[in-house]
Formats: C-alpha cells, structure tokens, sequence
C-alpha cells in the first residue's frame, strides 16, 4: 500500500449505493477504501445521502465518533438551508450526485484530505450571501463576528500586539482596567490559551487579528 494513498471511508444510509461507491473508488491507486477498523483522525468520510438532514447529520456524527475529522457528501441537490446545514456540520466538500464521477469523487476526496475546502461554484456565490446575511443580521447586532472574536476581543488583542499594557488599553478604548482584564480572560480561557502572550500569537497564526 503507497503511504501517499488517501484513506477514505464511505457511509451511506443506503447499502447499494455504499457498494456502488466502494467498487468505484477501489480501482483507483490514489485512495485507499478503509473498513471502519482502520480509520484514523486523517482518514476523510465520503458520505452519500438524499438531503441535508437528520439522516446525513447522524452519518457524520457516526463519523466523527470513530475519530474522522473531514467529510464530504455527495447530495442528489442541495438547497440554501441544507448549504448552510452542512457548512455548520463542518462539512468540508460537497458533491452533487450527477457530478460524482470516480475522478471527480477522488479529486475532491484529495483535495480535502489536504486541507481544503470543495463546494460546487454556482453554490459558492449562495454560500458567500448567506455568510453575509448572517454576519449581518445575526452577529453584527451581537457585536460578534465569523472569527469567533467580540468586536471589543479583537480591538484588545489587537493593542496588546502592538505592546500596551492594560491601562493604556483601558485609555485607548475608554474601558475600566477590569474590564480589560476580563476580556482577555474569557479569550484565554475560551481559547484554552496560557497568558496573554500566547492569546495574541493564536490570534496571530489562526488570522484571527
């Protein structure tokens, strides 16, 4: 077996469609088919259902619980909630089941297993305008934003990078000293963060600030 072969494991709900998929994918060198007893936290469930709900959510969770981190589902057509169903289950590639050729199932299987995101174009301009009517609607009000950061979390962040203390903080923002404290604190912990020092370097590195 080549170390470079992507590990992918498939559930269906649906026992021929799974064979079907099965026998596709293992004529092809570049993926390896694992029974459940070998996967691991790199392997990528590919996930066949009939829509977006509770059936496919309860296959990804399946999938989760043996340690699978990634997933891609392969829908027969995806709708602007179940986009948005599926982006909130963590789904990292989606597939429509007309578009899921062996070379188009292996390729967006790699393409994931390596870190990126797969979802058909005409549905990324769907998933872009309901994100912005989220982010709008929904955290603007809340002063939150998609990056998991309060508005006042990342003005903090942001002046204790560029080397305030917590009184100059508290002048810049015209926040009592406590509350600075208390906002680094919950980010610290939220995070499971050490100190300070290291909440700015997550921030930082994750392109949170």
């Amino acid at each position: 077996m080549s170390a470079d072969r992507v590990f992918v494991h498939v559930a269906t709900a649906d026992p021929i469609s799974e064979a079907g998929m099965v026998a596709a994918l293992r004529s092809r060198a570049e993926v390896w088919v694992a029974e459940a007893n070998q996967v691991t936290s790199r392997t990528v469930a590919l996930i066949a259902a009939e829509q977006m709900d509770e059936e496919a959510l309860g296959l990804l969770r399946i999938a989760r619980s043996k340690g699978m981190q990634q997933a891609v589902v392969v829908l027969p057509e995806l709708d602007d909630a179940g986009l948005m169903l599926a982006v909130e289950a963590g789904v990292a590639g989606l597939l429509r089941r007309r578009e899921a050729t062996v070379d188009r199932l292996v390729q967006v299987v790699t393409s994931v297993h390596r870190g990126a995101g797969v979802v058909p174009p005409d549905l990324l301009g769907r998933l872009l305008k309901q994100v912005s009517q989220v982010q709008q609607h929904v955290l603007a009000p809340r002063g939150l934003r998609f990056n998991g950061l309060a508005d006042r979390e990342e003005h903090v962040l942001k002046l204790v990078a560029a080397g305030f203390d917590t009184r100059e903080i508290a002048q810049k923002l015209c926040y009592s000293e406590r509350t600075v404290k208390n906002v680094l604190h919950d980010v610290i912990h939220r995070f499971q963060l050490r100190n300070r020092s290291h909440a700015v370097a997550f921030a930082i590195r994750e392109g949170l600030i």
